[in-house]
């Protein structure tokens, strides 16, 4: 595998920090030509506000163009949503989905076109352990990630015949700056943060550079039988049932 990705196009939305960053890298270092679709304007990077449709299409086509095709699809952006189902407002739940979930749609539907001309198409979509745990003071998160997982297997099931792999990966709590600021707005950050990485069986925080392998495997060409699936990169978090220590 660890040639199978030279030559390979591949776009990452969210791609300016954290997870997506991490993955963008990670890719360019296996020998793919990776563009980078974020909001935020930093270097080489198509910059498209994943709510704005006319912005994602012009980014997505751009970005496909200075490609000469794309490959492979990451989508990576997304926000975060703190309190119980009681706790979020009708505008922070639209704001969420927006990005989380419509944002993904506009992304992938923009690059559908380019993904199906491509012998080696994968789609890969940032999903997250609350997709499929339980968290507390996590609901619209949860929603909003739990409607990513459920339209990674849909769109799966309607593209496999055209030989566009999706899947996805639901990571833990993740070493990220998203993270980071949840952090900083906890009234103990230290006790916040033991408390996080105590959850997580192997006892501290995912990093992003876990994820983005996680990533790599299921777009790479080499899996060319992996589509529909997820993979939990979590620490045991998902499935293992620990006794207290």
């Amino acid at each position: 595998m660890a040639d199978s990705f030279d030559g390979v196009r591949a776009l990452v939305t969210g791609g300016a920090s954290g997870i997506g960053a991490a993955t963008a890298e990670l890719f360019a270092d296996r020998g793919a030509h990776v563009a980078v679709l974020d909001r935020t304007p930093v270097d080489g990077a198509f910059v498209a506000d994943v709510t704005d449709d006319a912005q994602v299409r012009t980014a997505v086509d751009a970005a496909a163009d200075w490609l000469g095709g794309l490959d492979v699809l990451v989508n990576c952006a997304g926000i975060g949503a703190r309190g119980d189902i009681s706790a979020n407002d009708d505008a922070e739940w639209r704001n969420v989905f927006e990005v989380n979930v419509f944002g993904l749609v506009r992304v992938t539907r923009a690059a559908l076109p380019y993904l199906r001309r491509s012998e080696r198409a994968a789609i890969v979509n940032v999903a997250s352990i609350a997709s499929t745990a339980g968290l507390p003071s996590r609901a619209l998160y949860s929603a909003s990630k739990g409607a990513v997982l459920s339209l990674t297997l849909a769109t799966a099931a309607d593209l496999v015949r055209e030989g566009v792999r999706v899947n996805a990966v639901t990571p833990g709590t993740a070493d990220t700056p998203w993270v980071g600021r949840l952090l900083d707005a906890a009234d103990d950050p230290a006790a916040e943060r033991t408390a996080l990485e105590a959850r997580q069986p192997h006892g501290r925080l995912v990093s992003a550079a876990e994820v983005a392998g996680a990533i790599a495997y299921l777009a790479d060409p080499a899996a060319g039988s992996t589509t529909g699936t997820w993979l939990a990169v979590d620490g045991g978090m998902a499935g293992l049932r620990l006794r207290p220590g």
